[in-house]
């Protein structure tokens, strides 16, 4: 580092830039497949009805986040439109050319996928409650301000993205070391990868590893979330201390949490959290020389601070001043009795608190839900609804979806947590009882291949993965036992009074 500039983290900046704008990428792929049956205009918590509430009252519009469609009214049509516009921007950084312009130029293409996203997670109620969005949007934020190819990056910017890093791993840490027992007797990941909301092919072979195993993986995160994110800042020793160490302590703890994170990519499917944290990590590499972009010479006119425009400058180090101090909330709150998981503290989602899985499942529970054609639900014969990401057939291996987020399986997994009348779960009874196209796109399969079934019902059961000599004798991946049934047979008559 050099001053103003960070002159050894020109690779750091690629990576960063290119990395999240292939998260946006993605978020707005899978908004334009899934938002219209979930939230749009017939969806099964339809955004108009959320934007209408808003529009009802002062009080009730200030609770509703900065959004496009405040101003715009919402059709489904201006939210492919919106979609199609954030993919289009997000692939050209991806593809590094705006870039190749001035640093204002990626800066709006930033601002623009920023707050395009931030116009569909404002209105994407529960279906979007989920940190990883925050947390993109804020990593979306922040890539704005790092500048263009032909200079160096701002170090204000490049240790703004450190102080993101930190606040992601330690706030989890702590959330855990505060949350369930199982964090502290090192058993929790003994149950985790069973019962994560959402498994991946490797996730039965890294339940069946060893006990001891499982426990080194808890002292393993313990230290990668309590331990190593302090190291992320030693590289800004270099501003005093010669020498490569600094740097190397920065590298050494960026490379902790890539490898942390990497395991759990393997290990399981959650959506881009994983991802977005390996790519934020690279912010703490430093490589000098390497991408780095040509220094100023003598003769560079005195506009030019550390290879920077004067103006950039001033730009960068106004968004660390804001960033100082709508960062004190956040900051006390890592070190609360009561801390707050994924909690935001302004109406714009940046300076976030972050964190997941303070307590561990020990038990997976399922709902799974059933049609017939058949007239008498008594005696009928009942077929399974297939999710994609879902526990179901108990011989299917589970998929790799991550980064891709499948929103609807994955509140489906809460089900069993809360109430099982969600108001859009009773709405995707409905759905099916119409067979509703857009809403059977979001399955992996029909029993009725698009015909409507007489009746739905909703029954729950407990799944563990198959031991090994389970799998052996019967081919299975999965061992269920029914429980219960949690919503009883019902007609499309039943599913409009639970609609309203």
């Amino acid at each position: 580092m050099d001053g103003f500039a960070a002159v050894d983290f020109a690779f750091a900046r690629q990576v960063l830039q290119r990395g999240v704008a292939a998260l946006f990428l993605v978020a707005f792929v899978s908004s334009l497949n899934q938002f219209r049956p979930l939230l749009g205009e017939r969806g099964l918590l339809p955004a108009t009805e959320l934007l209408a509430w808003a529009r009802s009252s002062p009080r009730a519009g200030r609770m509703l986040r900065p959004t496009l469609f405040r101003r715009v009214r919402y059709t489904d049509r201006r939210l492919v439109a919106l979609c199609a516009g954030g993919i289009v921007v997000s692939a050209s950084l991806v593809c590094g050319i705006p870039q190749l312009g001035p640093p204002w130029v990626p800066m709006v293409a930033f601002l623009l996928v920023w707050f395009g996203y931030m116009s569909i997670v404002s209105i994407g109620q529960t279906f979007y409650g989920f940190g990883w969005e925050m947390l993109l949007l804020e990593a979306g934020f922040l890539a704005a301000f790092l500048g263009s190819d032909d200079q160096p990056p701002a170090t204000a910017v490049i240790v703004l993205f450190w102080w993101l890093l930190f606040r992601l791993e330690f706030g989890a840490g702590m959330i855990k070391i505060r949350g369930g027992r199982e964090w502290r007797d090192l058993t929790a990941l003994m149950y985790h990868h069973e019962t994560q909301p959402m498994p991946g092919p490797l996730s039965r072979q890294a339940h069946l590893l060893p006990a001891w195993f499982h426990r080194g993986e808890v002292i393993g995160n313990h230290i990668a979330q309590l331990a190593v994110p302090w190291l992320l800042f030693a590289p800004l020793l270099g501003l005093w201390v010669p020498g490569p160490v600094p740097a190397i302590i920065g590298a050494g703890a960026a490379a902790a949490v890539i490898a942390t994170q990497t395991w759990l990519v393997i290990t399981g499917n959650f959506a881009w959290l994983n991802w977005a944290t390996i790519v934020i990590a690279f912010a703490a590499v430093g490589l000098p020389g390497i991408g780095a972009p040509a220094g100023p010479a003598p003769s560079d006119p005195p506009w030019l601070i550390d290879g920077m425009p004067l103006w950039w400058v001033v730009v960068t180090s106004g968004v660390a001043l804001l960033y100082v101090g709508i960062s004190i909330p956040s900051m006390r709150n890592l070190f609360a009795h009561r801390q707050l998981m994924n909690a935001s503290f302004n109406r714009w989602q940046l300076a976030n608190a972050y964190g997941a899985f303070g307590t561990v499942t020990r038990q997976r529970v399922e709902i799974v839900v059933e049609g017939t054609r058949d007239p008498d639900p008594d005696t009928a014969v009942w077929h399974e609804y297939g999710f994609k990401g879902k526990p179901g057939d108990v011989r299917r291996i589970p998929r790799q979806f991550a980064p891709y987020h499948l929103r609807l399986d994955w509140l489906m997994w809460f089900l069993p947590l809360g109430r099982t009348y969600e108001d859009w779960f009773a709405a995707f009874l409905g759905r099916l009882l119409d067979a509703d196209p857009a809403v059977l796109r979001l399955l992996a399969y029909d029993p009725f291949a698009g015909e409507k079934p007489a009746f739905v019902r909703a029954l729950s059961y407990r799944y563990r993965f198959a031991t090994r000599d389970e799998h052996r004798r019967d081919g299975i991946r999965w061992v269920r036992d029914r429980r219960r049934t949690v919503v009883p047979a019902l007609r499309g008559t039943g599913a409009a009074r639970m609609e309203r």
